[in-house]
């Protein structure tokens, strides 16, 4: 099961199944989307995932592709990930144990990713005659590059952390035990400065690297914000007083999204994180 909650400005999401290291089922994959949708919906300013248990995420619960995965299961594991990867804040994973497959696909769907020391990473398709899905193979090239992404998927080899962190699949290695102490400290040292800045910088980083440079009808739109939002004010003041800022602008939330068609409902009252 996928659990969520709201800690104050932070949305954390969590995968919930750690007797199977938690391996992702496709009615998962649905409350994943649901979870994610809800929180940017919610006015979150950042997201965190993260595995109960010893794990991130094993990938897929390959009992299910028994009879082949189907458009169904495909479309809501796209559905998920394309949440997480449109979530208009800074996304965090937070990443222990195993991150294979799926899991690898969530992960690099979030902005930055923590991993502790133990944790083990693989893109395995090949292991199962399977194709990797097209949006995640080109979020993982925009990674870690096209030649370590063909490596990790022509040999389908688990790596370690050091090699993760050489390659840029993660950000920053901590001991195990300092992996929840490393994310918060993380998210807490963003949550001081503009949400602004923060989803402004993600957006246009996003086009930069999907299309090169920023459109010219995107930095007009980003560019007069600080000025007519009074953030910027607040920044040159707080900086001249030697005080912290207090920056006044949040995101206007939007209407809460319905999961498509075909997809499993959550129950209204999920087992919170």
């Amino acid at each position: 099961m996928i659990t969520s909650r709201r800690d104050g400005e932070v949305a954390r999401v969590v995968i919930d199944r750690p007797e199977k290291r938690n391996s992702m089922t496709r009615r998962m994959w649905c409350d994943l989307g649901d979870a994610v949708e809800e929180a940017s919906a919610s006015g979150a300013r950042v997201l965190v995932i993260s595995g109960r248990g010893e794990h991130f995420c094993a990938g897929a619960d390959i009992g299910e592709f028994a009879g082949g995965r189907g458009e169904d299961y495909d479309r809501d594991n796209r559905r998920a990930e394309e949440a997480i990867a449109s979530f208009p804040g800074p996304a965090v994973a937070a990443i222990a144990g195993s991150c294979v497959g799926g899991g690898v696909s969530i992960a690099i769907a979030c902005d930055v990713r923590i991993a502790a020391s133990d944790a083990r990473f693989g893109v395995t398709p090949a292991m199962l005659g399977i194709v990797y899905p097209s949006n995640a193979l080109e979020r993982l090239v925009g990674v870690v590059g096209a030649s370590a992404a063909k490596r990790l998927m022509f040999t389908a080899a688990i790596v370690d952390c050091d090699e993760a962190l050489r390659i840029g699949l993660v950000d920053q290695v901590v001991e195990p035990g300092a992996l929840e102490e490393a994310v918060d400290g993380f998210v807490g040292g963003m949550l001081g400065w503009s949400a602004l800045t923060h989803e402004a910088t993600k957006a246009m980083i996003g086009e930069a690297s999907r299309d090169g440079p920023v459109s010219k009808a995107t930095r007009p739109a980003w560019e007069a914000l600080p000025a007519d939002s009074g953030e910027a004010a607040e920044g040159v003041a707080a900086f001249g007083e030697r005080r912290a800022p207090a920056f006044p602008w949040r995101r206007v939330r939007p209407c809460r999204p319905r999961s498509p068609r075909g997809c499993p409902r959550r129950r209204r009252s999920p087992r919170r994180a």
